[in-house]
């Protein structure tokens, strides 16, 4: 019986415009409730973020593992968080300056996204599309604080190539370009699978009773943890090989869909 499903945000559960039929999770909502099923969305988005995209209502009792899930909130608090020590965060962001000059890096600390006053409005729109707090400074030096993550937009999509010459802080750091233009870095071996097996140990769920969804490189060790893992018909083929089915594309309300009819399902035949 499933107990918890996870879902990515960003080309998953989020249609290509950023959003989600909000009748249709309602819908849905109202039958894990019934069922007592925990929903969690799990994405490189920071924790405020996901809580203003489904609004105060919407966001209630639900289990966000945000900042690349780094972080756990629950009902307005942080239950987990493991962060990313400010030497070697510093030590990165450094190396990433000397690699290009023409990429955003967001460097992300416990209150706030911190980007440089440089960044230009186009690129600092799309960072408040993943992040609700963020802050401008003239040198990212100037943060003293340890990182809850440290991610890279590059609109010339090199992340590929990118992370590869990031390859001195493997051994430090967990590191991973989900897509050509994206680049997250977090605390070593600190991951959306080991952020999961943390909640799944919270609420005392296991491998077989857990649904979870995505489409990004990023994903892999998400589905890997659970038993019901779906790629979505638009993800990466990497992630499709280790999903055990594919569903419909996050323009198709894939999520969604599949929750409601493998729900409706498990609701029968309890009877």
């Amino acid at each position: 019986m499933i107990k918890l499903i996870l879902t990515d945000m960003d080309g998953t559960f989020l249609n290509s415009q950023g959003s989600f039929d909000k009748e249709l999770y309602i819908q849905v909502k109202k039958m894990l409730n019934v069922q007592g099923i925990e929903f969690a969305p799990c994405t490189g988005k920071q924790c405020e973020r996901v809580e203003e995209l489904f609004g105060p209502e919407l966001s209630k009792d639900l289990w966000i593992l945000g900042d690349s899930a780094t972080r756990i909130k629950h009902n307005g608090e942080f239950v987990y968080q493991s962060l990313l020590p400010n030497k070697i965060g510093l030590s990165i962001i450094e190396k990433l300056e000397k690699i290009a000059e023409n990429q955003t890096i967001i460097a992300c600390t416990s209150t706030a996204a911190v980007i440089k006053s440089s960044v230009s409005e186009d690129e600092e729109k799309i960072v408040r599309g993943s992040y609700q707090v963020v802050k401008s400074v003239d040198n990212l030096k100037e943060i003293t604080d340890d990182f809850v993550k440290i991610t890279v937009f590059d609109a010339h999509k090199r992340c590929f190539e990118t992370v590869k010459e990031l390859d001195e802080f493997k051994d430090q750091a967990y590191l991973v370009a989900s897509e050509a233009a994206w680049i997250d870095i977090s605390n070593y071996n600190v991951h959306k699978g080991t952020t999961v097996n943390k909640l799944q140990e919270i609420l005392g769920v296991s491998y077989e009773e857990t649904m979870a969804f995505g489409d990004g490189l990023n994903d892999i060790e998400l589905l890997a943890c659970a038993d019901y893992s779906f790629a979505m018909r638009n993800g990466f083929e990497e992630t499709k090989k280790v999903a055990n089915f594919i569903t419909q594309s996050n323009d198709e309300n894939g999520v969604l869909n599949t929750i409601k009819k493998i729900i409706s399902l498990q609701e029968k035949s309890t009877y």
